[in-house]
C-alpha cells in the first residue's frame, strides 16, 4: 500500500473523492506538513506548486492507497508533467514516508503563497465539475488527450457553475430540475465540443411523468456577444469570418457578418470576456457595456448560453481591418456600418445571425439614450 501527501487542489476532499472514486469517509487521511518547503501559485494559473524553503507546506497525508488508486491519481495529474517523488512529511505521530507530486523544474511561480481557502472560493465548484468529466474518461482515453481537451473541459464546467449561480428565467409552471428523472447519460463524441445522449422522463402538465425518451444535446460553453457602437459617429462594427454551421447546412455564404463573440473561459466574467474578445478580434478597447440579453442560443438541442451586450467604442474609419489569433487559426475582417445601414440590413432580412438581429433591435430602441449620454 502507498501513502501520498497532497498540498494543492487534491487537498479539497470533494475533488480527491472524485479522483479516487469513493466517498470521503472511505479515505484514510490526516494533516501533515512537508518541512523546508512552501506552496506557491503557478504564474498565470490557479493551481499550485511546491518550492524549497519556507515555514513548511501544509497538506493531507492519505494512506492505504492501492495500485488502482495510484493509477487514478497519476491519470488525473498526468497531463501536467508533475511526477511522484518520495519524501518524508511530519504528522502528529512523527515522520512518515510519502509519495508527492512534484512540479517540473523551471516552472514559474507567483510571488505570493497559494491559499486553499481562496482557491476553493474561486475554483472549487468548477473543479468538481471538471474532475467529474476528466475521470469519466479514465480507461477510455490517455491523460495526454485529456490535458489537450482540458481548457474546454474547464469552460464546460464553468458553464455548469454559472447555470446554478445565475438563473433569470421566468417559468409560469414552476417546474424545475427536480421534475426531470435521468436514467442514463452517454457521451458518444467529445473534442472541442461534446455530444451527450440522455435517457430521461419529465413531469407532464396533465400530471405524472412522461415515458422515458432519448434526447441528444450539443454540449457547448457559455459565450459572450458584443456589438461595438460609437454613439458620436452613430456607427457599429461588425466582423466577418468563416462559420462551420452555415457551411455544414449547405449555405453558399458560410462567411458570416456578426457582432464580436467568444467563449467565456473558466474563471472569467462575461464582461471580462467581452473586453478581451474585442481586443483579440478587432483591436478595440470597449467602454461601458449595456446588457442586451442573457439567453440560450437553441434550448431544444444545445447547452450554449449567450451573454449579449452593446459596448460603447470609438470607431474611426481606420479601426476596420483584419485580425484574430493565429494560434486559433482565426481570420477575421471587421467592417463599419452606420446605424441606418445596419437597420436596413436587418429590415431586408440580410442579417442572418440571430444575436446580430437581437442586438440591432435593442440598439434601435435605446440609441437615442446612448447618443444623449455620449
Amino acid at each position: 500500500m502507498t501513502s501520498m501527501f497532497f498540498y494543492g487542489t487534491l487537498r479539497y476532499v470533494p475533488v480527491l473523492s472524485l479522483v479516487l472514486g469513493r466517498d470521503a469517509e472511505a479515505i484514510a487521511m490526516r494533516p501533515a506538513v512537508l518541512e523546508g518547503h512552501a506552496v506557491y501559485a503557478v504564474a498565470g494559473e490557479s493551481f499550485p506548486m511546491l518550492a524549497k524553503g519556507g515555514a513548511g507546506a501544509e497538506g493531507i497525508l492519505v494512506e492505504g492507497l492501492g495500485a488502482e488508486d495510484v493509477a487514478r491519481l497519476r491519470y488525473y495529474e498526468g497531463g501536467y508533467d508533475y511526477d511522484l517523488e518520495p519524501l518524508s512529511v511530519r504528522t502528529e505521530e512523527g515522520m512518515v514516508e510519502a509519495e508527492i507530486f512534484m512540479p517540473p523544474s523551471g516552472l514559474p511561480r507567483e510571488p505570493h503563497l497559494w491559499s486553499l481557502m481562496d482557491w476553493v472560493r474561486c475554483w472549487g465548484a468548477m473543479t468538481v465539475h471538471a474532475a467529474t468529466e476528466v475521470m469519466s474518461y479514465y480507461g477510455r482515453m490517455s491523460a495526454e488527450e485529456v490535458a489537450r481537451k482540458y481548457p474546454m473541459i474547464r469552460a464546460r464546467a464553468a458553464a455548469q457553475v454559472n447555470a446554478r449561480m445565475v438563473n433569470r428565467a421566468h417559468s409560469p409552471s414552476g417546474f424545475g430540475a427536480g421534475d426531470v428523472a435521468v436514467s442514463a447519460v452517454r457521451r458518444p463524441y467529445v473534442d472541442f465540443f461534446a455530444l451527450d445522449e440522455y435517457d430521461l422522463s419529465f413531469r407532464r402538465y396533465g400530471g405524472g411523468q412522461s415515458e422515458v425518451v432519448t434526447r441528444a444535446v450539443f454540449v457547448a460553453t457559455d459565450a459572450v456577444i458584443v456589438l461595438p457602437y460609437d454613439p458620436v459617429r452613430d456607427r457599429v462594427l461588425l466582423v466577418e469570418q468563416f462559420r462551420m454551421g452555415p457551411h455544414a447546412r449547405g449555405d453558399q455564404t458560410p462567411w458570416q457578418l456578426e457582432p464580436i463573440a467568444g467563449r467565456i473561459d473558466a474563471g472569467e466574467t462575461p464582461e471580462a470576456t467581452a473586453h478581451r474578445e474585442a481586443e483579440e478580434e478587432a483591436g478595440l478597447k470597449l467602454g461601458t457595456l449595456h446588457d442586451v440579453a442573457h439567453c440560450y442560443a437553441s434550448p431544444g438541442c444545445s447547452t450554449e448560453f449567450y451573454d449579449i451586450y452593446v459596448g460603447i467604442a470609438d470607431l474611426p474609419d481606420e479601426v476596420a481591418g483584419v485580425s484574430g489569433l493565429e494560434s486559433e487559426q482565426e481570420d477575421i475582417r471587421s467592417y463599419l456600418f452606420d446605424f441606418e445601414a445596419l437597420m436596413a440590413m436587418v429590415d431586408a432580412q440580410k442579417a442572418v445571425n440571430a444575436p446580430l438581429v437581437l442586438s440591432a433591435l435593442w440598439l434601435a430602441r435605446h440609441r437615442e439614450r446612448l447618443r444623449k449620454a455620449a
